[in-house]
C-alpha cells in the first residue's frame, strides 16, 4: 500500500469527524467558541458540510451536557438546530444497520444518550441498536460523560488498558484544563 503525501481535507462527512471533538466542548468557554474549535478541528480532514455539522452537533450536546443542561434541553436543541430526533430506540432497533455518516447516526447516538439513567446505560443504548456501535458508542459516551461523570472505578479500569503516553496526554490535558 502506497501512502499518500496529501495532507489536505477530503470531503469526509464520516462518523470520524465526531469522534474528535469532545475536547472542544470541555475546553470552550462558550457554546459560539465550542462550535468554532469543533470547525477547526473537523475541517482538517472532514470537510464535508455534513461531517462539519455532525460535529458540530456533537460538539453543543457534550458543551450543553457538561453546563447543566437536562437531556430534553440538549434534545430539543439537537432537533430544532441539527437533526431530527423523531423516534425512539424502540421504534428503531429492529430495522438500524450499520451506517458510518454523521447523518444517519447523530441523532440515534443523541437519543442513545437522552433514553439513558447512567453513563454506562448511554453506552448499553447506543450498541444495542447495532451498526456502526464501537463508534457511536464511544460518541454517546463523550455526551454521557459531561452529563453524568464516570465512577473512578470504571476509569481505573480502563487506564489499565492504555499505554503510559496516552495516559500522559489525558493526565496533561486535564491539567492544563483544570478538568
Amino acid at each position: 500500500m502506497e501512502i499518500s503525501s496529501d495532507t489536505s481535507p477530503y470531503n469526509s462527512y464520516g462518523n470520524g469527524a465526531r469522534m474528535r471533538v469532545s475536547p472542544c466542548a470541555y475546553v470552550a468557554k462558550s457554546l459560539e467558541e465550542a462550535k468554532e474549535l469543533s470547525y477547526k478541528v473537523t475541517k482538517v480532514t472532514h470537510n464535508h458540510e455534513e461531517g462539519i455539522k455532525g460535529a458540530e452537533a456533537t460538539t453543543v450536546a457534550i458543551y450543553l451536557a457538561k453546563n447543566g443542561h437536562s437531556k430534553e434541553e440538549i434534545r430539543d436543541y439537537i432537533d430544532k438546530n441539527y437533526y431530527k430526533l423523531d423516534f425512539t430506540l424502540d421504534e428503531i432497533r429492529p430495522s438500524y444497520r450499520f451506517n458510518e455518516t454523521c447523518q444517519g447516526t447523530v441523532n440515534v447516538l443523541i437519543e442513545a444518550f437522552t433514553e439513558s439513567c447512567s453513563f454506562e446505560d448511554a453506552i448499553r443504548n447506543t450498541i444495542s441498536i447495532g451498526g456502526d456501535s464501537d463508534m457511536v458508542a464511544a460518541i454517546a459516551g463523550s455526551i454521557a460523560e459531561a452529563y453524568y461523570g464516570i465512577r473512578n472505578g470504571f476509569i481505573t479500569q480502563v487506564l489499565k488498558y492504555l499505554d503510559d503516553n496516552l495516559i500522559k496526554i489525558i493526565k496533561n490535558f486535564k491539567k492544563k484544563f483544570k478538568l
